[in-house]
């Protein structure tokens, strides 16, 4: 199977604590381009998702969205600091000793000194926060990935149906070819026969002048290498796998095939079908940079 490079996958995972929601996307891409956007909180995560993704991503410049819900009110707890507060009371009793004062120090009073209580991060299980996060991680990817082996299947059979379209117009130009050579000759003889009169036409001269037109516009060598490259690019379709970059430099090779053909044709039909096999390698070019 192949895999295009467009795909969207989204998942969510919640527990008693949070939600995560993961959302996919992406588009075609020379190499992998993966950029994350999450809460801060989740950064420490980030090099395990990169790692977690690159399982089911080779290609494509790919969007990753986290957002995180979590169920408790506060993410922070309160801290009694004994010690603080004890330094206070030893202050206070001090005071009322040495300016001769009630000590009246009540415990609502001391719990507003400064210090006395202060916040503090919950401290977080990184652990069990990365089984909920990888659980809907793992969702969406598989989900991005079936998205893509879907849209891959369809390039697929497009893309084999321009082939066989290619092979068509290959075929005629080999057709064609003998044909030419033939039409070029009696041409070629019926002229030199109008110049020349009741003169005996040289043969040997006719068939020279032939031969040297057939070896200019001789195509054979890009017909059997340009038959070659579509074989080889259905057969890589049917076999599967991370096929872009391959299938990319054989679409060069036959756009170098048909241009050489292009170039040689001395036929209005043949130089038809030359710009058409141009025009589908074209086509088979751009949906070919959509494959992973």
């Amino acid at each position: 199977m192949i895999k295009s490079m467009t795909g969207f996958g989204r998942a969510e995972y919640a527990d008693d604590k949070r939600k995560f929601t993961v959302e996919i996307k992406s588009v075609n891409h020379r190499y992998l381009d993966m950029n994350i956007k999450m809460p801060k909180k989740l950064n420490f995560f980030e090099a395990a998702i990169r790692n977690e993704l690159k399982n089911y991503i080779q290609r494509g410049k790919v969007d990753v969205f986290i957002t995180l819900e979590e169920y408790a009110e506060s993410n922070v707890g309160i801290k009694y600091n004994k010690d603080v507060a004890a330094e206070y009371v030893k202050y206070l009793k001090q005071m009322s000793e040495d300016f001769d004062c009630d000590y009246d120090i009540r415990v609502s009073t001391l719990s507003r000194f400064p210090e006395v209580f202060s916040m503090e991060d919950v401290e977080i299980d990184e652990d069990e926060i990365w089984a909920g996060l990888k659980e809907a991680l793992t969702g969406a990817a598989e989900k991005f990935v079936d998205s893509r082996i879907k849209e891959g299947e369809n390039l697929k059979k497009d893309l084999i149906e321009k082939l066989d379209d290619m092979l068509t117009h290959v075929q005629y130009v080999k057709d064609r070819a003998p044909e030419v050579i033939e039409e070029y000759k009696n041409g070629l003889m019926e002229k030199v026969k109008d110049l020349l009169a009741d003169t005996k036409v040289d043969e040997n001269r006719l068939l020279m002048e032939v031969t040297l037109f057939a070896d200019k516009v001789c195509i054979d060598e890009e017909i059997v290498r340009l038959t070659s490259h579509i074989e080889t690019t259905k057969k890589t379709l049917n076999d599967g796998g991370s096929i872009g970059r391959k299938l990319d430099f054989i679409a060069q090779e036959m756009n170098r095939e048909a241009n050489t053909m292009l170039s040689k044709a001395n036929d209005l039909a043949t130089s038809d079908h030359a710009i058409e096999l141009k025009t589908e390698i074209e086509k088979v070019r751009e949906q070919i940079q959509n494959i992973e």
